[in-house]
């Protein structure tokens, strides 16, 4: 097959320039559909006049004189599937095939600021946003056809790239209405969108279009993207956090030809014609530095955060009034922590810049190249419409790793030498300087009757100051050289999920907001939801316990909501559960085997996700095995199953990953846990068996898949080494060694 055959779009190949093209087929209607996927490429040509308000249908897409449309979409597929999802969004609203479609995401210039690709939000607000500009398209088409046909615009129908009567007959195809023409019109919010029992490619398992070229190693990561005259560039960090810089020996590198050393305060970095020339020069240049300004003791970092001097008290949830307790009502309190983690990236962050006096393009991997436009232009000194973001394909993070840090480096770096220049951090860099996702101290106290009446909660949670919705995570490079700069970012709503989803008597949730971070906090796949469902579902458990109950038949008699009545009921029937108090039987065993299960309905208004687990844990070691992992998960209405699935696999494995092995290590100087010794994943030989139920509302709102499956995970697996041995972990990650300690105590101790 042709290019030309697959993207026969030709008069929109200006945008593309220099740049590579993934074509990925999809099955629909019984034959193979090609969607054109583009990547901008390396051409410094100006980017064609567009319409990028978002409240514009021109925003989002344009019919082209040969018929094909092409969407453009500000959020960018990180892995999750949007660029078969969205395609398939706006082909079924408009009523065309997906070898019709040609999708451009994330590029400053070419499309909407639909806000950073994060919380879930890729399809539940890009993709409806999307949505409701086809169906104004659609409207507008129906109408124009209408007037030209002189018959009523209800006696027609939008399908297969035309418009035609209902009862049959000839019609005029997009390109006659309106092809290469802009509609000039808002987003309708009264436009009809298309009922859900007509759909043809809404809910089918579509492939994702860049699976093929990742399987082959044909797709165009950022780390294989190059520029004419494109120098390579490797940055040199402090060896102490808060170190400054005080002397350069230039003369350590003279023997390398070359390569050029860029000092800015305490911005150190060396660049050269060739990556191994840079490679070698990073690690040969002497410099000086300050002795920095220390972190707090790693085993001390509970206590340090919760006597953090100066931190601010804020009441976020409080219903209910105390009241009398019952005779016989238990009371618990119990503290669990959740540490630093990293998002740690198989492939460490790269990124190109090409910095001129009077305007820069950027290619990155970021998940907001629109939000970081502003950042950008700040410290580059440049007007921001001279600033232009394009992403391309990274190494995943699902938040904020080291992709905008590469980003900074390279601008600095470009700006100071005069040619674009490409940044590759290593492994050591990744992990050592990556924002991260910051430690979590959470206290929870309350009381049970016996009839399993939750009578009292209240949620106390030490958290970093800057999760409020202030933009607040600087980025390296302009930071260490003196550069003004407007942080874009903060490290996500970390407080949201601390109160429980059952009937209680009185809640109350106090955040502790944190004036200090002992590092960059940053968000992490989940923000803050992760630990916080761990404390609450886990305590949940511990009053069960407590009063001796069976913690699914707590869960049922507390719940309200169906959708959570109805994925907690699921993964009962999948785990065949039989009612009794844990811990199970067993406990004593040298290998103890028991469940757990765990809920969150996602930030109180998004989807509702139960997990079950049997797990396996042996005494002597501690060692713990995750066997089976049963989940039921729904997410109103689901564009893609296959994509959807994925993201509640590799959210689950993700989790368990956190859960069980990952925390950042530092000493008083710096990150120590800078390799996959120090700082392991999950590997192919721990994954468990996965068993997902997808629960498909296709009349309800999409509510996002991405993020939700993360949060009962480390709960589930808690509940379940409880049952299995009667010890309950508190403390993530639960290392062979913790659980050891841990199996000589006790649940949460009654107190009176």
């Amino acid at each position: 097959m042709t290019t030309s055959q697959i993207a026969p779009n030709v008069s929109r190949r200006a945008l593309l320039k220099g740049g590579a093209l993934t074509v990925g087929f999809v099955l629909g209607g019984g034959r193979l559909e090609p969607i054109a996927v583009l990547a901008q490429g390396a051409a410094q040509a100006a980017a064609p006049a567009r319409v990028l308000d978002p409240k514009e249908v021109d925003a989002y897409l344009a019919v082209n004189g040969d018929g094909t449309v092409t969407v453009w979409c500000g959020k960018v597929d990180l892995g999750q599937g949007l660029r078969v999802a969205i395609p398939q969004i706006a082909a079924e609203e408009l009523g065309i095939g997906l070898d019709k479609i040609t999708y451009i995401e994330g590029d400053t210039a070419l499309t909407p600021d639909q806000g950073r690709t994060a919380g879930s939000y890729g399809i539940a607000r890009g993709g409806m946003q999307i949505r409701q500009a086809a169906a104004t398209a659609r409207k507008a088409l129906v109408e124009i056809a209408a007037q030209r046909l002189g018959v009523p615009a209800e006696t027609l129908v939008a399908e297969g790239g035309a418009v035609r009567p209902k009862a049959g007959g000839t019609g005029l195809g997009f390109a006659e209405l309106i092809g290469g023409k802009r509609f000039d019109l808002k987003l309708d919010p009264k436009a009809p969108v298309r009922d859900p029992a007509t759909y043809t490619l809404v809910g089918k398992p579509l492939p994702r279009p860049d699976v093929p070229a990742k399987c082959t190693g044909t797709l165009t990561y950022v780390h294989d993207f190059a520029v004419p005259g494109m120098l390579h560039a490797r940055m040199i960090r402090p060896p102490a956090l808060g170190a400054h810089l005080v002397a350069v020996d230039e003369a350590s590198v003279a023997g390398l030809a070359g390569v050029r050393v860029v000092h800015i305060k305490d911005f150190l970095a060396v660049v050269a014609a060739d990556e191994w020339t840079a490679v070698k020069a990073a690690r040969a240049l002497k410099a000086q530095w300050t002795e920095g300004s220390g972190l707090p003791a790693q085993d001390q970092l509970p206590a340090v955060l919760k006597a953090s001097p100066g931190a601010t008290e804020q009441v976020l949830v409080t219903k209910g009034a105390e009241a009398p307790r019952p005779d016989g009502a238990k009371t618990l309190q119990a503290t669990y922590f959740w540490p630093m983690q990293s998002h740690a990236s198989i492939g460490p962050s790269c990124a190109v810049a090409d910095v001129k006096p009077d305007s820069a393009t950027v290619w990155t991997a970021s998940q907001g190249t629109h939000g970081n436009q502003d950042t950008f232009a700040r410290f580059l000194k440049l007007p921001k419409d001279k600033v232009r973001l394009i992403y391309l394909d990274g190494a995943g993070c699902y938040g904020m790793n080291g992709h905008e840090d590469a980003a900074a480096d390279a601008a600095v770096l470009s700006r100071a030498v005069g040619a674009p220049v490409r940044v590759q951090w290593s492994r050591e860099d990744e992990l050592g300087w990556d924002p991260k996702g910051p430690a979590q101290l959470i206290d929870i106290a309350g009381a049970i009757d016996a009839a399993g009446k939750i009578r009292d909660w209240r949620t106390d949670m030490w958290i970093p100051e800057n999760t409020r919705g202030l933009p607040s995570i600087p980025l390296l490079a302009p930071e260490a050289a003196g550069l003004d700069q407007m942080p874009g970012l903060n490290s996500g709503q970390i407080a949201q999920n601390g109160d429980p989803p059952y009937r209680t008597d009185r809640v109350q949730v106090v955040a502790h907001w944190l004036k200090t971070s002992p590092l960059r906090p940053a968000p992490l796949r989940s923000p803050g939801k992760p630990a916080n469902c761990f404390a609450v579902e886990s305590f949940l458990d511990e009053l069960a316990a407590a009063a001796g109950l069976d913690p699914l038949a707590l869960r049922l008699q507390g719940l309200t909501n169906p959708r959570g009545i109805a994925v907690v009921e699921q993964v009962a029937q999948m785990m065949s559960w039989q009612a009794r108090p844990s811990p199970g039987p067993g406990r004593d065993a040298p290998v103890g085997r028991g469940r757990g299960i765990a809920y969150i309905h996602y930030k109180h208004e998004e989807a509702h996700v139960a997990i079950g687990m049997d797990v396996a844990v042996e005494r002597s070691s501690g060692a713990i095995k995750v066997e089976r992992v049963a989940c039921a998960h729904d997410c109103g209405q689901i564009i893609n199953p296959d994509g959807v699935r994925a993201q509640v696999e590799g959210s689950i494995l993700q989790t368990l990953s956190r859960v069980l092995m990952e925390e950042v290590r530092f000493d008083q100087k710096r990150v120590t846990s800078t390799d996959w010794s120090s700082y392991p994943l999950l590997t192919f030989s721990d994954v468990p068996k996965l068993d997902i139920v997808l629960i498909d509302r296709p009349t309800d709102p999409p509510l996002g898949a991405g993020e939700a499956a993360c949060a009962p995970v480390g709960a589930a697996l808690a509940n379940a080494v409880f049952d299995a041995t009667g010890a309950r972990l508190r403390t993530v990650p639960f290392t062979p060694e913790r659980v050891k300690a841990a199996l000589g105590g006790q649940a949460a101790t009654p107190r009176t």
